[in-house]
């Protein structure tokens, strides 16, 4: 894949978000921009995640996350949250968060906040795409720019996972050129 292409990926229109989710006992967080809206009647919101990241059975068992907004500031919150960390506590450790509805942990910080309960799975590549139905949210503080991908630079360190070609990729998608 060229670096161009992969500088485009950089510039979709996605913001980057701390993903909080849980079951009764524990509890984690990780950033992510792979999130959307995907549709109105309900409210829903479609997430990827890597199933091989700590946080996926977390999900998978909880049933349940939370979608706290980072505003342009918080560059140290997605850092923090977007490391490879195993042991949640050390995570939320000494930020202040509280449980949502779902149960799943909000940013006290955060420009705003959706929590979702899962409706759905599926598989999607390399990742497991979940549909989770909007409960409660809201805008905790309008003035704020909320932090996009484009300004994170490598921070999540795809631009070593992208495929080395576009032609790979295709075909991977069951496309040709």
């Amino acid at each position: 894949m060229t670096p161009d292409l992969i500088a485009l990926f950089r510039r979709l229109t996605a913001g980057v978000y701390v993903v909080g989710v849980g079951n009764r006992s524990r509890f984690d967080a990780f950033t992510a921009a792979a999130i959307m809206q995907v549709s109105y009647r309900p409210l829903l919101l479609a997430l990827a995640i890597n199933p091989r990241h700590a946080s996926y059975e977390l999900l998978r068992s909880g049933q349940a996350f939370s979608v706290s907004v980072l505003d342009h500031s918080q560059m140290d919150l997605a850092r923090r949250f977007g490391t490879d960390a195993d042991d949640a506590a050390d995570k939320l450790s000494g930020i202040e968060w509280r449980h949502g509805q779902s149960g799943a942990p909000i940013l006290a910080q955060a420009l705003g906040f959706f929590d979702c309960s899962v409706r759905a799975e599926s598989a999607a590549g390399d990742h497991r795409l979940f549909l989770g139905a909007v409960i409660d949210g809201a805008l905790l503080r309008p003035a704020a720019r909320p932090l996009v991908y484009a300004d994170t630079g490598d921070l999540d360190r795809s631009a070593a996972i992208f495929p080395d070609n576009y032609e790979s990729a295709a075909r991977d998608a069951g496309r040709t050129r």
